[in-house]
């Protein structure tokens, strides 16, 4: 729909809008428009979709109810990427942009930093020196290579010359980068030495691909390839210098510009390239910055991917708010020393490495005992009481108990963010209370260019994942097939659908899978269920398919993986259970007795009747030994791998209730049935091995 059309269709109601109304008292701050146009203090408004219908079922934010964000504000004229880091290099010159703890010798030591316009400069000579080599506008630009300043510059100079940067990254397996650089006709890799020997070993499969630049390699040191090959290798450091001796003016994009291809991790198999273009990017985090803000003053902490849509988003809102931004070592075992070193104010995570800090907390406490512990408790207790009134807490629970804790993240930290999956409630409430900070949870995609909706600060209720993003809207549509209906007691539930400037502009060349998710009247179907708690909140409850995600953010398709195992010899059915609190995948596996039988009497282990020997761990390692080299074979991906098993005489049958008709199992009352033996492999895993957290 265009935007004069949605102007229209705003104006005619503007007088009639309801808004989601909470019973308890939330002010809207920031809109001055909001008094004007909307009736109650929820986080939403509430819009029909069609006139003519009268049914009213689209949710936007209370904050720019009438018209979705697609620019900041107070800049309305930074349209792209470029326009953001050419606004930040002009406002923010001298200021602190990006730190690395990381010498040219390998050697590690306080943060050195490059100012804004220090990045501006190499921005130029490294997009200047693409052109020199012949890399033409609109060429793709692969990244393959973890966080580190040179990622950012790179990516600047894609912006401001036109070229689309597309990230590359092991996680999706050893096949996923070749076909990437093929898919998207990459013309220029930027690696770094160890990701050299890789794209090497498979030049001859990456035809298009005509110059790799080496971040942090030594010019003598690079191999001299045949010319046949058409391939030129040369050092960053060399590229800075040659673009240097010849820089070329920008070749700014134009907001509908393809900015990046984002590949997710496919579950039918091979990745899928989400395309976002400037407009997206820009829309995402001007919706954001409404909600959220960042400012010169504030330091980030960069570790979380740059192949990720989360981390990319950041990163327009540190540049366009003049934020330093210091990177890692690369090192998820070192981030907590980089951590102290830094003393970031801003801390972006995921609910995995929150559950780290939250078990490593209560766990201490636990074992201070006595007075430490009782001291503990009454801290946390009255701090809890007073922000659940809106109070001030004291101070003095701070400087007896807390100050210590925010120590742990550098001590300075007044922002948290999650995001990736679903933060548990009792983990949220407890960083508030111990971190002192603001802790906001998202929601989002990469085909909506990160947020979809967010918490507000001032909001008390926990579980849910907030109002939408001022840049979009969304609706939930009936799935039938689930009994998720709009017209549900006491919450109206449904597929999420969202719509606004944020959607991407569907897969790279793959318009079936496109028209799959995005219908003809530009809403994306997300395959996440969800309701609308009163407020205007949404809260996720399911998912459409059975696709879910783990705590680090893959997703998981679980029949793929249930076939791989169904080779195994042991198994004659299996069941395999994971979710967004957890890491790692469980299975139940109902067992083949007789192979089961001639095992044991092979390994000469004696048992009195089958339940014994299923509860053996002997035969648990036995049978996951098995799976586990069926995996391998499948190429399963690390994340796929099960990390726990429980054996099971009972077969799944459609009588006890775990089989459909066509014999798949019924998951959702698989999950009830075997909640206390899935509850128990988690406890197990947690306690046998605590770096599956991480």
């Amino acid at each position: 729909m265009d935007s004069n059309a949605a102007q229209r269709r705003l104006k005619a109601i503007n007088g009639h809008l309801i808004t989601s109304v909470d019973s308890s008292s939330h002010q809207l701050r920031h809109n001055p428009t909001a008094g004007e146009f909307v009736s109650g203090q929820g986080y939403s408004v509430v819009l029909p979709e069609k006139l003519q219908t009268g049914k009213w079922n689209v949710f936007r934010s209370a904050r720019s109810p009438l018209k979705l964000v697609d620019r900041f504000p107070d800049h309305p004229d930074i349209g792209t990427l470029h326009d953001n880091f050419v606004h930040a290099v002009d406002t923010f010159r001298d200021y602190k942009y990006l730190g690395t703890r990381i010498r040219v010798d390998g050697t590690v030591g306080e943060y050195k930093w490059m100012t804004y316009g220090e990045a501006g400069t190499a921005r130029t000579a490294i997009g200047s020196g693409l052109l020199y080599h012949g890399i033409p506008k609109g060429a793709c630009v692969g990244l393959y290579f973890i966080n580190r300043p040179e990622w950012l510059i790179v990516d600047h100079a894609c912006s401001a010359y036109s070229y689309i940067s597309v990230p590359l990254y092991d996680t999706l397996g050893p096949d996923a980068v070749r076909y990437i650089v093929n898919h998207a006709t990459v013309q220029a890799i930027f690696c770094v030495p160890q990701t050299l020997n890789s794209i090497l070993s498979f030049l001859s499969e990456i035809p298009t691909v005509r110059l790799i630049v080496v971040v942090g390699g030594i010019d003598d040191q690079m191999p001299s390839l045949p010319s046949s090959t058409g391939v030129k290798v040369v050092t960053y450091s060399k590229l800075l210098s040659q673009g240097r001796s010849s820089l070329q003016p920008f070749c700014p994009p134009k907001p509908d510009d393809i900015a990046t291809i984002c590949y997710t991790s496919g579950t039918t198999g091979t990745p899928k390239g989400a395309v976002l273009t400037h407009g997206n990017l820009i829309s995402s985090v001007a919706g954001a910055s409404l909600c959220t803000k960042f400012y010169p003053s504030d330091v980030y902490i960069s570790y979380l991917p740059l192949a990720h849509i989360y981390e990319r988003a950041n990163q327009v809102m540190t540049v366009y708010s003049g934020t330093a931004c210091g990177f890692y070592q690369g090192d998820n075992l070192k981030l907590m020393d980089d951590v102290a070193a830094l003393r970031p104010t801003i801390f972006c995570s995921v609910p995995r490495l929150y559950n780290r800090i939250y078990a490593g907390i209560t766990n201490a406490v636990k074992t201070s005992g006595g007075l430490k512990e009782r001291l503990f408790n009454a801290a946390y207790n009255a701090k809890k009481k007073a922000m659940l009134n809106g109070k001030n807490p004291s101070p003095m629970w701070d400087r007896l108990v807390f100050n210590k804790i925010r120590e742990k993240l550098g001590g300075r930290v007044r922002f948290m963010a999650s995001g990736a999956s679903p933060l548990s409630p009792d983990v949220m409430e407890f960083l508030k209370i111990c971190f002192g900070a603001q802790v906001l949870e998202g929601y989002g995609m990469t085909e909506t260019s990160c947020v979809i909706s967010s918490l507000d600060e001032s909001d008390n209720l926990l579980g849910h994942v907030g109002s939408p993003n001022p840049a979009c809207e969304i609706k939930l549509e009936d799935v039938p097939e689930m009994s998720y209906t709009s017209e549900d007691q006491p919450y109206p539930r449904g597929e999420i659908c969202v719509r606004g400037p944020i959607v991407f502009h569907g897969y790279y060349k793959d318009e079936v899978q496109t028209k799959e998710v995005v219908d003809e009247d530009g809403w994306l179907h997300t395959g996440d269920i969800g309701l609308w708690l009163p407020g205007g909140r949404l809260k996720i409850i399911d998912r459409k398919k059975n696709i879910f995600k783990l705590a680090q953010g893959e997703y998981i398709a679980p029949e793929k993986i249930e076939n791989v195992y169904a080779k195994c010899k042991f198994v004659a059915q299996c069941f395999v259970y994971g979710d967004s609190l957890n890491s790692s995948l469980v299975a139940v596996v109902s067992v083949d007795p007789d192979v089961l039988k001639a095992w044991a009497s092979s390994e000469g282990i004696k048992y009195e009747n089958l339940e014994q020997l299923c509860n053996d761990p002997r035969a648990r390692a036995a049978v996951l030994a098995d799976m586990d080299s069926l995996g391998r074979e499948a190429q399963l991906r690390g994340f796929e791998f099960v990390k726990a098993v429980t054996l099971v005489l009972e077969p799944f049958t459609m009588e006890n209730g775990l089989l459909t008709p066509t014999f798949k199992i019924k998951r959702p009352q698989a999950k009830q049935y075997f909640a206390q033996v899935i509850s128990d492999m988690y406890a197990q895993l947690s306690t046998s091995d605590p770096s599956s957290a991480l």
